[in-house]
């Protein structure tokens, strides 16, 4: 390519220079961004209080530990438990361990609402409005009179989808994630628009960014590929090695701050990896990482999928910025390859799409105003016509998949609070325990709430557990669980015994006395209590009676309002008071 050639397509990228703004209009443009981002939170919030009060089980572990972090007891899951990195979410779990030390959250109400469950919520819609202002950086830049048109319905569409705002407001680091990548991407979007992606503080940036987003999700490392690749699609023959040094310099700068906190996880844990995902099993992608992404697809809606896939495309072919717009997509499609490499996760909405959603709303919203801005009159209609009648089966199946939540939300926190943590607390009290402990596959409510050692089946919280489940050893987690835990109580249910055969292994037999056993066809599972914490055959009868009527009326009654919270606080020794 020659000299005057190259230099007319970089012509072509170049920002279009943009008429001068009086006063009044920035003031105007102001005041309609501020409502465009304040419309967007608020029908995102609305969508949300179909959810009611709502809090997923997982995201009661990460409060467990931010109250131990705010009291000052180190990484622990309660007081007297030995240090496990049983979070995976280190920056999400900082909040809301600033939350308390502010009174804001885990001391009791907040504006008349649990702070457990009001605080996380509001920090999720807080960064939800992080995420339409930056989705306004980049409108702002290639619609400067009508950026508010297209953060609105950014805003507006990513209120409709159910898994956007089902995991934001779950009190998971959902938002914080997302708000994250977006920033990266927007960050390139603009530097690259710009002329400008080949400077050092945009290099240290997109590190430390992407630094950021890998202390709160596990899979935030797959993003430091976004910058070397957006560099990847500009670089020119001579510039290579210059390309090179500036993305070498972007991951010196990711590996400081990332190093940093992987040496004190080391030093204080003696492992690389955080215990969740350990206990997990992450491994390489196999086939069905290829697959995988299909889910969302399928979510979404094919006709709309493929509208929105058509009208970026033809915006990274035809449209002026055509660069910037492949550096605002490049995260996207990192998303996807994580989304699809993750071991798939049991919650329901796919949780980790999160990303996914922010990222392809935004290219497609953008790309889509281009193509209005672009062809003739006549052509707007129907491009327009054909968004919508693709939008319509979407929204039908957002539709269900919302309802199908509402019946059936996620395991609650506070289901786990009270038939697990409370729960058992009580069985202690009526057999006269001080100290006892409690093996179960459930720790964030329970956490919470109980006063019991608690001794954590799947390992996530348990480095013993979470190695033993790496290697498939469950022969030894079964002699680990018998031979030396030795807990007081033992609760399985779900796929848990067929899983680990820990309930019906004769030693459950020979060494525990059944509580309440779940009526079922399959492995047994239940409550169990050792036979020698029991010194009273009268005591146990009593558990027995408290097991058969007031726990089956929890756990009833929180399968069947799922989305209530579980009182003003989640304390440790909290009980549920017997039936009469």
């Amino acid at each position: 390519m020659t000299a005057s050639a190259l230099s007319e397509a970089s012509e072509r990228d170049l920002p279009e220079p943009d008429a001068p703004e009086t006063a009044r209009g920035l003031r105007h443009g102001w005041i309609a961004a501020t409502l465009a981002v304040l419309a967007g939170v608020a029908a995102v919030a609305w969508h949300a209080t179909r959810y009611g009060h709502w809090i997923v089980d997982d995201a009661a572990i990460t409060f467990s530990y931010s109250r131990s972090f705010a009291d000052g007891l180190g990484p622990v899951l309660q007081p007297g438990a030995p240090p496990v990195e049983g979070f995976s979410d280190p920056t999400w779990m900082v909040l809301l361990a600033l939350g308390k030390l502010a009174g804001l959250f885990d001391h009791g109400l907040l504006f008349g609402l649990p702070d457990y469950v009001l605080f996380p919520k509001l920090l999720g819609l807080l960064f939800t409005a992080g995420i339409l202002i930056l989705g306004h950086v980049a409108a702002r830049q290639l619609f400067p009179r009508r950026a508010w048109v297209a953060t609105l319905a950014f805003g507006l569409t990513l209120a409709t989808i159910p898994s956007f705002v089902i995991w934001v407001v779950s009190g998971l680091e959902n938002s914080l994630f997302a708000f994250a990548v977006l920033g990266l991407a927007v960050l390139l979007f603009s530097a690259v628009r710009q002329e400008r992606a080949l400077t050092p503080k945009i290099a240290v940036a997109a590190g430390v960014i992407v630094a950021f987003a890998a202390l709160t999700r596990p899979e935030g490392l797959i993003y430091m590929a976004s910058y070397p690749i957006v560099l990847l699609f500009g670089v020119r023959r001579e510039g290579f090695w210059r390309s090179f040094r500036f993305a070498l310099l972007s991951i010196v700068a990711f590996a400081v701050p990332f190093g940093a906190y992987v040496a004190w996880r080391y030093s204080e844990f003696h492992r690389l990896l955080a215990n969740p995902s350990v206990a997990k099993k992450q491994g390489l992608p196999d086939i069905y990482s290829i697959i995988r992404p299909g889910n969302l697809i399928a979510y979404a809606g094919v006709a709309g999928t493929v509208v929105l896939a058509a009208v970026v495309i033809w915006a990274m072919v035809r449209a002026p910025w055509r660069r910037a717009l492949i550096a605002l997509m490049t995260p996207f499609a990192l998303g996807v390859i994580a989304f699809g490499v993750m071991i798939p996760d049991w919650m329901a909405q796919n949780r980790f799409a999160t990303p996914v959603w922010v990222l392809g709303v935004l290219g497609g919203t953008l790309a889509f105003g281009e193509l209005l801005r672009t062809v003739k009159v006549r052509w707007r209609a129907v491009a327009s016509v054909v968004v919508v009648a693709a939008a319509i089966p979407s929204l039908v199946g957002f539709t269900h998949a919302s309802d199908e939540f509402v019946k059936s939300p996620t395991i609650p926190a506070c289901l786990v609070a009270d038939r697990f943590g409370r729960g058992f607390n009580t069985y202690a009290d009526l057999l006269g325990l001080q100290r006892a402990s409690l093996l179960l596959p459930d720790l964030g409510g329970s956490s919470m709430t109980s006063r019991l050692h608690l001794v954590d089946m799947a390992g996530l919280v348990d480095a013993d557990i979470a190695d033993l489940t790496k290697n498939d050893d469950i022969a030894g987690l079964r002699d680990y669980v018998f031979n030396q835990v030795k807990p007081t109580f033992i609760h399985s249910w779900g796929p848990w015994a067929a899983g680990n055969g820990i309930t019906v292994d004769p030693r459950v037999d020979r060494d525990y006395y059944p509580i309440f056993v779940y009526p079922s066809t399959g492995p047994r599972n239940g409550d169990f209590v050792r036979k020698d914490a029991v010194t009273d055959p009268a005591k146990l009868q009593a558990v027995r009676h408290y097991a058969a009527t007031t726990m089956m009326d929890v756990e009833a009654y929180r399968f069947g309002n799922g989305l209530n919270d579980c009182g003003p606080t989640m304390q440790p020794g909290q009980t549920v008071p017997p039936r009469p």
